[in-house]
């Protein structure tokens, strides 16, 4: 992973995936690397993404918003970052091992959502959802959030987290872009085209003057 800033966009070359939205420019979601993510993750990474303090930040987000009972971890890996597990974590993600390694995980599904936004899930299935970041590498993330509000219950809370670190060649072109204020925007964006949440709130969630990673969260709750 490398911090936003030092990419330069100049020196990539950007693929068409056929998945433009009509809400946002063409392009928008052109990616260096078009090939299947479950290839590009088909070796674990037992890492940690973003560092200590937005790691412990992740956790009293959910903590704060009272992220508990059915929850559904959205694109997970081997860690979750909750102070404590819900009643009962179920993950979603691409490796099945680094999945198996998550202790807090109740259950998990193996799924690429660029290939198929389609949740395995029932209507109103969960209490809470949360993405830790990882909705940077979404080509299709208005039908993923439509997805997720349809197996939200009611008032029901999405959390999506997100630092400046990322794969750049997995990362949409519109996120590579843009800084933190524009990656706030364009989650705020996804909410409201998924049309069955209230408006999303936002809050930088580490100290804006410590030296590290900072960790942004946007959420919002599902209609009732």
């Amino acid at each position: 992973m490398v911090k936003l800033g030092t990419v330069d966009l100049a020196g990539l070359e950007f693929v068409s995936e056929g998945d433009d939205h009509p809400a946002f420019p063409a392009g928008f979601f052109d990616r260096v690397d078009p090939g299947r993510d479950d290839a590009f993750y088909d070796s674990p990474r037992f890492v940690t993404h973003i560092d200590g303090a937005a790691i412990e930040a992740v956790g009293r987000t959910y903590d704060d918003l009272g992220i508990r009972g059915e929850v559904l971890d959205l694109m997970s890996s081997w860690i979750s970052h909750f102070r404590e597990a819900p009643q009962r974590l179920v993950g979603l993600g691409l490796n099945e091992a680094e999945l198996r390694r998550n202790r807090q995980l109740a259950g998990w599904v193996v799924q690429d959502l660029n290939a198929d936004p389609r949740l395995p899930f029932g209507d109103a299935s969960f209490d809470h959802a949360v993405c830790c970041v990882s909705v940077d590498y979404l080509v299709r993330p208005v039908e993923v959030f439509a997805e997720v509000g349809r197996v939200l219950r009611p008032r029901g809370r999405f959390v999506v987290t997100f630092a400046d670190r990322c794969f750049p060649s997995k990362a949409i072109r519109g996120w590579l872009a843009t800084d933190d204020a524009g990656h706030v925007e364009i989650v705020r964006e996804y909410f409201r085209l998924a049309g069955l949440f209230d408006a999303a709130v936002s809050s930088l969630r580490t100290d804006p003057s410590a030296v590290g990673d900072p960790l942004h969260a946007v959420w919002a709750a599902r209609t009732p």
